[in-house]
């Protein structure tokens, strides 16, 4: 059993209301995305274990962070973001990621990421309420979880983390948020199939990889 891990690191957002830029200075790895978004994005390499003609099998998942998101001290009720965490066996594109924070995985929300492919997903939405504004911090509002933890003969496992921040509808608000880092984990076992489930799966897995690789 092996326990693989990724790192993302803090992320500092400064703006008014709908408007959101990464502060590059303090929020290394990470990019902007459109007008109120950043995406980190790595991978976990598993050359070594697809070299010996192995599988990988996720016993579990999970993401561990350090701390909530916070605010500056201008924040009021109504301040909230989204953060969605992904680990995934196919790379995916900012514009695919950002669908998984409406509809997930779901054959209706048009995601190219299949259920299969999904080997661990969590979106959060974090708020300041009425009964919490005079807190820095943000409270937890929601939390879903999916993903198949279905096996792979991929040499990678991409893992993604995506934060879309808004403050109150007419201001006024935080003009700073901040978002700690997280450590994405998986436990797996490598194991050795049958000949003809490997290269089915390795097969798959190739086409997998033919998707645009956006590191």
């Amino acid at each position: 059993m092996k326990t693989l891990a990724k790192e993302h690191n803090f992320l500092q957002m400064d703006g008014i209301d709908a408007d959101w830029g990464v502060v590059p200075a303090s929020s290394s790895g990470w990019r902007q995305f459109g007008t109120n978004g950043a995406i980190s994005s790595n991978y976990l390499d598993l050359a070594g274990m697809s070299l010996k003609e192995k599988t990988l099998f996720f016993e579990a998942s999970g993401v561990q962070t350090a701390s909530p998101p916070a605010t500056d001290a201008g924040g009021v009720a109504g301040d909230n973001l989204i953060i969605l965490d992904v680990m995934s066996s196919t790379p995916l594109t900012d514009t695919e990621l950002a669908v998984m924070t409406i509809g997930g995985n779901f054959a209706q929300s048009g995601t190219v990421l299949t259920w299969t492919e999904t080997i661990y997903a969590r979106h959060q939405l974090w708020a300041r309420t009425v009964n919490e504004a005079g807190l820095t911090y943000m409270v937890l509002i929601n939390e879903e979880q999916y993903g198949s933890m279905s096996p792979t003969a991929s040499d990678r496992v991409y893992s993604y983390r995506l934060v879309i921040a808004a403050g109150t509808p007419t201001g006024p608000g935080a003009t700073t948020m901040f978002v700690y880092p997280a450590r994405h984990i998986l436990r797996a076992e490598a194991k050795e199939e049958p000949d003809h489930e490997y290269i089915m799966r390795l097969l798959r897995s190739y086409q997998l990889q033919q998707e645009p690789d956006v590191d």
